[in-house]
């Protein structure tokens, strides 16, 4: 197989997306079938997928999805765990042995619920204490790793090629309302299973296409803020970017997309709508060091909904197609007719327009 350097396609990697807005169940096999078609945009280095609504029997828990090295390491972080939280649930995640992904480490899962007491003495809400746990053990405890940390969501991540991932993981016997997916091709990280997309925190998770030349300010921005960037990976830091201007900053998905793929100064400065400009003049001030540059189109998946965004310019493929109730968001036509033969209203969003969809309000109980 090569590897990085041997081959280097500059708009290589394939991501992909659906989502029902009635909130209707899919199973994960339609995604893993999206990524068939888009097979020469990966190399076989990592792939991986993002299911919401997948754990309705533990939806009121964390769910830490992990990556042992070891027995030793699985046992040290377990009892780490449950010092900091009340453990409902622990198994190994169920997987299919295949030929074609091979050098598994051991995969685990948690549903956890943080203990009141700690929150208490630490002075801090359910989340940021979510964060500074999966943080502590990313960077202090060799051979462990947290790739997935969400309520009622979980990513399925691999080495490998998206589509022989979705088999290993059994995606056909789960079912959730949205999907997302990615076939990775490196381009200055070594394949890994942690390194795969889609990189996960608490709720969120982005799938990324392209290269962002941006990387080392955004990181030492989001690293004064407690964020650890240890795969030196640019999806890895919009993961961070996102929760923080979100979650931290309580900033609306719109206002993010207008901080990381922010207009250009003469675009705001034509802006007939004084509120509007005034609006992105605050934000382009505010938060410099979080505009990303190069190119890049992603799609961030969230509880309730995604959001798909290109860079300013449009240097990375992405188009939308529609259904009945159904969103589809790929890379390549492709994708979207290999879930949807008969999607209508194709079309390809402009740069810096986010194309944000959510399940109708009331659905998801």
């Amino acid at each position: 197989m090569k590897t990085e350097g041997q081959v280097r396609i500059p708009s290589g990697c394939a991501i992909a997306a659906m989502i029902s807005r009635d909130g209707n169940k899919m199973s994960g096999e339609t995604i893993t079938n999206a990524m068939k078609p888009m097979h020469d945009r990966s190399n076989g280095l990592g792939g991986g997928f993002a299911g919401y609504g997948i754990y309705p029997e533990y939806k009121d828990f964390y769910a830490f999805h992990m990556f042992f090295d070891s027995r030793a390491a699985r046992k040290g972080c377990e009892a780490f765990l449950k010092e900091r939280f009340e453990i409902v649930q622990s198994e190994i995640i169920p997987t299919r042995k295949t030929p074609l992904i091979t050098d598994e480490p051991i995969i685990w899962r948690y549903f956890v619920a943080p203990l009141k007491s700690l929150l208490t003495s630490m002075q801090l809400d359910e989340k940021e204490y979510v964060v500074r746990t999966v943080m502590k053990i990313n960077t202090e405890m060799p051979g462990a790793y947290v790739f997935s940390s969400g309520k009622n969501m979980g990513t399925f991540k691999a080495v490998g090629y998206p589509e022989d991932i979705g088999i290993f993981y059994k995606l056909d016997e789960y079912e959730g309302y949205s999907w997302t997916a990615h076939g990775r091709y490196p381009t200055n990280t070594p394949g890994w299973w942690g390194g795969a997309h889609p990189f996960a925190l608490l709720d969120s998770s982005v799938v990324h296409n392209g290269e962002i030349s941006s990387y080392d300010a955004n990181r030492r921005f989001m690293e004064m803020f407690g964020y650890k960037c240890t795969l030196q990976t640019d999806t890895e830091v919009i993961t961070y970017i996102l929760d923080y201007l979100l979650r931290r900053q309580n900033l609306t998905l719109g206002e993010a997309a207008s901080v990381i793929a922010a207009p250009f100064w003469s675009t705001i400065a034509a802006k007939t709508d004084l509120a509007d400009q005034k609006k992105h003049t605050y934000l382009r001030t505010l938060f410099p060091s979080l505009l990303i540059t190069g190119p890049f189109s992603i799609v961030f998946g969230f509880n309730g909904g995604l959001m798909a965004l290109n860079d300013r310019l449009k240097l990375r493929s992405m188009v939308v197609g529609e259904k009945k109730d159904m969103v589809y968001i790929a890379s390549e036509e492709t994708a979207i007719r290999a879930m949807e033969p008969d999607a209508e209203n194709i079309w390809a969003p402009a740069g810096g327009e986010p194309v944000i969809v959510t399940v109708k309000e009331g659905v998801l109980l």
